[in-house]
């Protein structure tokens, strides 16, 4: 493994500091530049993503998080690689129940498909500074505060508990509070103005129900950030590791949602495996304050077998009620 990772990166720098103001400025710089070609290159013009698009860009970016994880591991050892890819698993899963929020807030507001890549995009450039943000915060916590890594995993635990007990249906926007808000207090358009958020008429700015929209999106990634910040920090404290997973995970959630749109309902399994992951990282970080660790190897094979048994069951149990009843 060493001798291909030496051959992949031959430039090896030895013991990055990944507190250094340099390596997160870099990576900073390279996230911009992604983003801005996502923008202003590859998306320029307002279309709707097809399936094949969604499909390359989804291997394109799993392709770099991927490459990203090996570049840790030949810099910081096995270990410290392990990690990320645990934590990009996790958040690449816990991303998964967004897919369903988009699905619901585009349905309810009847987005039109050549419009939503612009709002995801902006979704994510609004996802990112709030998770950073909320990384800072959790890793004040926990390098400062040993109970709460327990506290971390009891909150898991109780999400992971209200998600089996749910329905799984989203909550509508109407019910969002800054979405009221705003409704009551922001004057805005009856209908869509383009890939405009704001426009000016008579004088006066607008905001359009693409800006409705937006403030949805990024209310839920909040919602969803409180679960998912805490569980990687059972997987790892570096504060570089929690956010460069964060932030391939996130990258990657666009292409994912084009990819999965017409089949969310098939996936009617994914909200237990969800669960159950959450359950594993919240009994895993209230274990570590009687020192008792899970190999980061073994939580890995752990998490990736739990996603895979439930989309592979969701998708058998779609099959097999949409096959033809016997003599039908």
């Amino acid at each position: 493994m060493s001798n291909m990772l030496a051959a992949m990166f031959p430039l090896h720098l030895a013991a990055i500091d990944t507190g250094s103001p340099l390596v997160w400025g870099l990576f900073a710089l390279g996230v911009l530049v992604m983003i801005a070609l996502d923008l202003f290159v590859f998306h320029r013009k307002a279309h709707e993503v097809s399936m094949k698009e969604a499909a390359i860009w989804s291997v394109v970016r799993a392709a770099l998080a991927a490459l990203f994880g090996a570049w840790v591991w030949r810099e910081q050892g096995p270990e410290i690689g392990l990690q990320f890819y645990a934590g990009w698993a996790i958040e690449k899963a816990l991303a998964v129940d967004n897919i369903f929020v988009f699905v619901a807030v585009f349905g309810a507001f009847a987005v039109p498909k050549e419009l939503r890549h612009r709002v995801l995009v902006w979704g994510v450039v609004g996802a990112l500074i709030l998770r950073a943000i909320f990384v800072g915060l959790g890793a004040a916590l926990v390098s400062n505060f040993s109970w709460t890594l327990p506290v971390f995993g009891a909150l898991l635990v109780f999400t992971a508990i209200k998600l089996l007990k749910s329905s799984g249906a989203p909550e509508a926007p109407e019910h969002n509070p800054l979405f009221r808000f705003s409704r009551r207090f922001l004057p805005a358009t009856s209908d869509y103005r383009g890939e405009k958020f704001f426009v000016k008429e008579n004088g006066k700015w607008l905001a359009t129900p693409l800006f409705l929209v937006l403030l949805c999106i990024e209310t839920a990634d909040v919602i969803f950030a409180v679960d998912s910040i805490p569980a990687i920090f059972a997987v790892t404290q570096d504060p570089f590791i929690v956010w460069t997973s964060n932030v391939f995970a996130i990258l990657g959630l666009r292409s994912l949602y084009f990819l999965l749109e017409g089949a969310a309902d098939r996936f009617a399994l994914l909200k237990y495996a969800l669960a159950l992951v959450l359950l594993f990282v919240g009994a895993k970080l209230i274990l570590m304050a009687w020192s008792i660790h899970i190999p980061i190897g073994l939580s890995l094979a752990i998490v990736v077998a739990i996603l895979a048994g439930g989309v592979l069951l969701s998708l058998l149990l779609t099959r097999r009620e949409g096959a033809p009843k016997p003599g039908a």
